[in-house]
């Protein structure tokens, strides 16, 4: 992962998010017609133990779970591995997408499924329980990059995603949505603080092979 990439990535996860939700606000008839399907989808497949394991992650993926225990836990591990500036970063990665996330909501006011199992927060798209699985995922990937972390972190974005249209609390593109919002903001946040997010050896290493990069002082 170089810094350019990092920006990259982040520009185009925000700015897909942010298209989706201009599309939904002017001509949502392909997105709205697919979240229609996977929604009643969805209502085929529920029951007692999949229910069960969604109001889990309901738990684990919002409330002061999600906004308060979680960060402080992953800023402790930055701490550990990268100093106060890791731990930083990753405090800053989660203000930042959820504060993106709440802005889209609010610009936008989608309207949630009729059929939700769960009582919410105003606005559907895009899913903040998402967003913050995502952003988990690529923190914990800059502090501990290895393959097993990014495929744990892919794994439980996707079952984050999954578990909110299992609840009907979104939609299918709510969850698109709200990974792409928070890995892009994460992502982002991580190529403006590179030198903070990045150990040194792996700066000396950047350094030799991409000019974005911030050799370590």
């Amino acid at each position: 992962m170089t810094r350019r990439l990092a920006l990259i990535l982040g520009i185009i996860g925000v700015t897909a998010t942010v298209v989706a939700a201009v599309v939904l606000a002017t001509a949502p008839g392909v997105i709205v017609s697919l979240d229609d399907a996977w929604n009643l989808e969805m209502g085929e497949w529920r029951g007692p133990v999949l229910v069960g394991w969604a109001l889990v992650m309901n738990v684990l993926g919002g409330g002061w779970v999600a906004t308060i225990l979680a960060p402080l836990v992953i800023a402790a591990l930055a701490w550990l591995v990268r100093g106060w500036r890791g731990a930083l970063f990753a405090l800053i990665a989660f203000v930042v997408s959820a504060g993106v996330v709440q802005l889209v909501k609010r610009s936008l006011g989608r309207a949630r499924p009729q059929d939700l199992l769960i009582a919410s927060d105003f606005g559907s798209f895009p899913s903040g329980h998402t967003a913050n699985a995502a952003a988990v995922a690529v923190v914990l990937w800059f502090l501990f990059p290895t393959l097993w972390m990014a495929i744990g972190g892919v794994v439980w974005t996707v079952a984050m995603g999954f578990s909110r249209t299992v609840l009907s609390v979104h939609w299918f593109s709510d969850t698109v949505g709200g990974a792409l919002i928070g890995a892009g903001a994460a992502f982002l946040v991580a190529a403006v603080l590179w030198r903070w997010v990045r150990s040194p050896r792996v700066l000396d290493e950047a350094a030799t092979r991409d000019p974005w990069a911030v050799p370590p002082r």
